[in-house]
């Protein structure tokens, strides 16, 4: 997994993958919050196989998964029991127009827009703006004495994880965002149900305008005048 999302930690894959290959085994790659946002590069990291989604980095609906597979792992396929699972029908049918499923045509045409707006816009000036966005946010929230999950070059500029002060209710925090600025931010999952926020900053939203309404917000909310409500008994 390259990107962690419900810990916004980023993986160092360009350094395992070739470990692992060094050692006979396949690596299988989850980009899901970060392809589009963080670099990726499947070819010189020696990933084998890689997969994300169209609604996060992207931009584009839920609904798609890109996936790609190197030659090496392609050799070591098996036969495959599941129908919707099995790759030699899914090649057949992308590739050499054999029927296999009754796809979304709607679906394949937003994710060539999307597409094309990355292409626009560049690569690596995509994921200069997620980094550059990420640190302005970091900064913003250190000023207001809140401090992030990961540690400082363990953290993805995709999913930021905010830690929550001591004695806040963060659910009442995250509901005041809604309520005032129509800015919904993620909770913390499992362990870290309560202590954290998940700040999502992918495709059009990892915007300096955005990242300031942010930091307003939670200014607002943190505020010694409105903290009452946010702060537990």
């Amino acid at each position: 997994m390259q990107a962690e999302t419900s810990t916004g930690v980023l993986n160092p894959i360009d350094a395992l993958a070739p470990i692992a290959r060094e050692h006979g085994a396949l690596t299988i790659v989850d980009a899901v919050s970060s392809f589009g946002g963080q670099p990726l590069d499947v070819g010189g990291w020696a990933i084998d196989a890689c997969y994300s989604c169209t609604q996060k980095c992207l931009g584009a609906p839920s609904g798609l998964s890109p996936v790609v597979f190197s030659s090496r792992a392609l050799e070591r396929r098996v036969k495959c029991r599941s129908f919707y699972f099995d790759l030699q029908l899914l090649d057949d049918f992308w590739l050499k127009r054999k029927y296999h499923h009754t796809m979304s045509s709607t679906l394949v045409y937003a994710l060539y827009e999307a597409l094309a707006i990355v292409e626009e816009e560049g690569l690596e000036s995509r994921w200069a703006r997620h980094e550059r966005n990420h640190h302005a946010l970091v900064t913003g929230l250190a000023e207001l004495g809140l401090s992030m999950l990961p540690p400082h070059g363990e953290r993805l500029w995709t999913l930021n994880a905010v830690r929550v002060p001591d004695g806040i209710d963060e659910a009442a925090v995250r509901r005041h965002l809604l309520d005032e600025y129509n800015i919904e931010i993620g909770a913390g999952l499992g362990p870290l149900t309560g202590k954290i926020w998940r700040v999502g900053l992918m495709g059009a939203s990892s915007s300096p305008r955005l990242v300031l309404l942010l930091l307003e917000a939670l200014k607002s909310a943190l505020s010694p005048a409105r903290a009452g409500p946010y702060v537990r008994a």
